[in-house]
């Protein structure tokens, strides 16, 4: 198995890096946002009961074959880095060892003898006296030493295996073109769409589409901790109408049924509009849950310090947007908290791609740690939230598709969620017939 990291500004790009290097075979195992871009790591000839093998006991914690690609990523960079940092050890004693050779020399132009200028040289090798060679032989040992630990990591990075070579197959530019299109009505941008299809070099239209779904799959990264059970501090941000509110009526809903009211608590920071705080208050009559409110008098830190012994604090915020009065206030008050608060980006299904895009720009500086999909059933098309998930690499913990509390709430998985997209890419087309027809 080749396992190798890619870097650049956009997803697309970096998909295209994937397709040119590693060739329609390979497999997305994470991807995520860096300083500057996207970082994907991808996997050729990838072996789930290999990976387990690799990864040990650490195996257990893979749930699923999302997670299972996701430590096996941090894995390889964990093995990367060590290399880098072996590498730059090589790079020290070479030049060390250039800086006791110069040393050397001068001491030849100089008619010195060996003796006088050796102790000379802070942490120089004296090995070299009498040898009638330049003073090396002292590093040599360390470097083949170095070496030989850069030749174990290579083989640890590579999986142990030979790299296939790619085949030299003709692509098929009509079948691509066919691919992007179908990719587009899926509901992903044109850019997303032609880097996925360009991956497919050859063979049938349903081959590459199952190919495309299944690196969409692999690009889509979810939530590893189940926050009812886990517990802990998660705040919702998202612009007015996402559906906020509602999901953390069933997110409350669901908890209480499972565990009971007394370890659960409300929160909102809504303290910029007339009754902002109706609808919370009613979940919290309905479910026996206290509900406070941050304002004037009660921080947000305080309210949490005085929550501390709830297993789960859930906080609501305002809608507001860049231009809005506290719309900084509102989000530094998350960044800056003392407390370990997961704050989420609540994105509606039904959003054009251009404002899914400008919302995670404006909410970016809460220190987003994933996102919640909401109004699934009302999207004509899922390829729009996917792919916005994919190129920002947040996340997915949940996902909404009704009203119903708290039915239709339910906790986000790859496979599931690209499956629900193509069932509604089939209804969309399905329709279009009909109508076409009568």
């Amino acid at each position: 198995m080749k396992v190798q990291r890619f870097f650049a500004k956009t997803m697309a790009e970096a998909l295209k890096q994937v397709s040119h290097e590693m060739g329609p075979d390979a497999v997305i195992l994470s991807n995520r946002r860096v300083d500057g871009g996207v970082e994907i790591v991808t996997a050729l000839d990838y072996d789930e009961n290999m990976a387990r093998q690799r990864l040990g006991e650490k195996a257990a914690q893979a749930t699923n074959g999302s997670r299972l690609a996701e430590l096996q990523a941090d894995q390889h960079r964990r093995l990367e880095e060590e290399l880098n940092r072996s590498r730059s050890r090589i790079r020290e004693v070479r030049e060390k060892r250039a800086g006791v050779g110069a040393e050397y020399d001068r001491a030849l132009a100089d008619d010195r003898p060996a003796a006088d200028w050796s102790g000379e040289l802070a942490g120089g090798s004296t090995s070299a006296r009498n040898t009638g060679g330049r003073p090396a032989a002292g590093y040599s040992d360390e470097l083949a030493s170095m070496r030989a630990e850069i030749n174990s990591l290579r083989e640890m990075v590579s999986g142990r295996t030979s790299i296939p070579e790619k085949p030299a197959v003709a692509a098929s530019n009509a079948v691509q073109q066919r691919l992007a299109e179908r990719l587009q009505e899926f509901g992903l941008g044109a850019e997303l769409a032609t880097s996925l299809s360009r991956q497919h070099r050859a063979g049938r239209l349903e081959d590459g589409w199952k190919q495309s779904l299944k690196m969409l799959a692999t690009g889509v990264r979810t939530a590893r901790e189940h926050w009812l059970e886990a517990g802990g501090v998660y705040a919702l941000v998202g612009p007015t109408g996402s559906g906020k509110t509602t999901t953390i009526g069933k997110l409350a809903a669901q908890y209480v049924l499972e565990h009971g009211p007394d370890s659960l608590a409300l929160v909102t920071t809504d303290r910029y509009r007339v009754a902002a705080h109706e609808q919370l208050f009613v979940f919290g009559r309905i479910l026996n849950v206290p509900v406070r409110v941050v304002d004037e008098s009660h921080s947000l830190d305080d309210i949490l310090d005085e929550l501390s012994d709830r297993h789960l604090v859930l906080i609501d915020t305002a809608g507001l947007t860049s231009s809005d009065r506290g719309y900084q206030e509102q989000l530094a008050e998350l960044a800056r908290s003392d407390h370990n608060i997961r704050t989420h980006l609540v994105v509606s299904a039904t959003s054009q791609p251009r404002i899914m895009k400008s919302v995670w720009h404006c909410y970016k500086m809460a220190n987003l740690a994933g996102c919640v999909m909401t109004k699934i059933d009302e999207a004509l098309t899922l390829g729009e939230s996917l792919g916005f998930v994919m190129e920002t690499g947040l996340p997915v913990a949940w996902y909404t598709d009704g009203q119903k509390i708290p039915e239709d709430l339910h906790r986000a998985e790859a496979i599931p969620l690209v499956r629900l997209g193509v069932e509604r890419l089939k209804t969309m087309q399905h329709g279009q017939a009909v109508a076409e027809g009568a």
